[in-house]
């Protein structure tokens, strides 16, 4: 069984909202750094948000920022990815990453070793 399980995805239409959530292992508590990433259908993958190991910071990539909104639940062993005012090229298979980190002040969006299965996301009207 992985350690990290993506829920939430769906069909939305343009301007819609969806919450997704990642349900992780109990051991990947407080020294966890954890993301989003989303492929699409030919594109490379991306890194949509990141949070440090505590939750003070996070990271947006450019065109999800001000309408994506991460954050981690450690009591209750979860991430989410809430997104708003989707668009059309919001469509992707979002995953659910993570990677030991010890104590982190900051994110970054590389070499993450933990991954989910994904969830697919479609923006269509």
């Amino acid at each position: 069984q992985s350690d990290l399980v993506e829920s939430g995805g769906g069909l939305v239409q343009p301007g819609g909202s969806l919450r997704l959530s990642c349900a992780t292992s109990g051991h990947m508590l407080d020294y966890y750094t954890f993301a989003w990433f989303r492929q699409a259908p030919g594109k490379e993958r991306e890194g949509v948000s990141c949070i440090s190991s505590h939750g003070s910071f996070t990271k947006y990539e450019d065109s999800v920022k001000g309408r994506f909104a991460i954050s981690r639940d450690n009591a209750k062993n979860m991430l989410y990815l809430q997104l708003d005012s989707l668009k059309p090229e919001d469509t992707a298979t979002y995953y659910c990453a993570a990677k030991y980190t010890g104590y982190s002040a900051v994110c970054q969006f590389n070499d993450y070793h933990y991954w989910g299965q994904g969830t697919q996301v479609t923006v269509s009207s």
